[in-house]
């Protein structure tokens, strides 16, 4: 498939002066819903992937394998650029390299790699950890060595906000700046203050984690401080895994099945599973 297009388009969205909230997908028919009702971009985040794939938390026991092929299940569903949390790409800057190769053969428009000390290191549990700002920019000069596709954004990302303080959040950020990235994922930073300074500090869009509430549902203000993208949580895996609970457990209970509520019509589901691209098909190439 030519995944350049939407990389294209995704990178039009950073030389604009507006913000956007991301739809948070997690599977082909959940990015379909995002791109019907006209999210710009899809958000795929290692947490809801670990969810999804293994039913485990956040924790980074996902291989990059398992990542990849669920990013490519949801890219090849529709036209959605499509961004993701790369988490600290699996290992160390080798390791990076090799994420970046393989996540952007698997579609992605975008991609962010932390310098969180990942995964958890023994006799650490309970705290959290950067990374040396060299290791984080070496870490950051692989993942555009292991890029193809110019068209593909590589975005450094840092939690160092809520660890370490604001002033190494920036100060990484300027470094990785330096390094070549396209933009900088800020986590950990919530006031308009810290918006600000952040902004001031650095020539490359921004963009921020988070669930999206307070400052960081203020699209206007975020747009003003050349903040991209700012995300609002995993709102939709959630809903979802709430509605399968309430559907079974009502199922289970005695509930008549045709008193289920709350369920896809029989047209939305022969929407979002294309179903008259697949009558044309069978008819055009099976002879019906």
């Amino acid at each position: 498939m030519h995944w350049t297009p939407r990389r294209e388009a995704f990178r039009a969205l950073l030389e604009t002066e507006t913000c956007i909230h991301p739809g948070s997908v997690f599977d082909p028919i959940s990015a379909r819903i995002a791109e019907d009702l006209g999210f710009e971009v899809g958000m795929f985040a290692g947490s809801v992937a670990s969810l999804t794939v293994l039913g485990a938390p956040d924790l980074i026991v996902l291989t990059l394998s398992e990542f990849a092929e669920q990013a490519y299940r949801i890219n090849r569903a529709g036209n959605l650029p499509l961004m993701v949390d790369a988490d600290h790409g699996y290992g160390n800057a080798l390791n990076v390299k090799r994420t970046v190769e393989e996540l952007e053969s698997a579609g992605v428009a975008a991609m962010t790699i932390e310098d969180t000390d990942l995964p958890q290191p023994f006799g650490t549990v309970g705290s959290t950890r950067v990374l040396s700002v060299d290791e984080g920019v070496g870490k950051m000069k692989a993942a555009l060595a292991g890029r193809q596709d110019p068209a593909l954004v590589i975005a450094g990302r840092t939690s160092a906000a809520a660890i370490t303080g604001l002033d190494d959040a920036i100060a990484r950020g300027r470094a990785y700046q330096a390094a070549g990235v396209d933009a900088m994922f800020f986590t950990g930073v919530s006031s308009r203050e810290d918006v600000e300074a952040v902004a001031s500090a650095l020539d490359i869009p921004i963009f921020m984690g988070g669930s999206g509430a307070g400052v960081l549902g203020d699209r206007d203000f975020l747009a003003r401080n050349n903040v991209r993208i700012s995300l609002q949580g995993h709102h939709p895996v959630m809903a979802a895994v709430q509605a399968t609970y309430d559907t079974l457990k009502a199922l289970r209970d005695g509930t008549p099945p045709s008193e289920i509520r709350g369920k896809a019509s029989g047209e939305t589901m022969k929407s979002l599973t294309r179903d008259a691209d697949y009558q044309r098909w069978m008819k055009d190439f099976l002879g019906g």
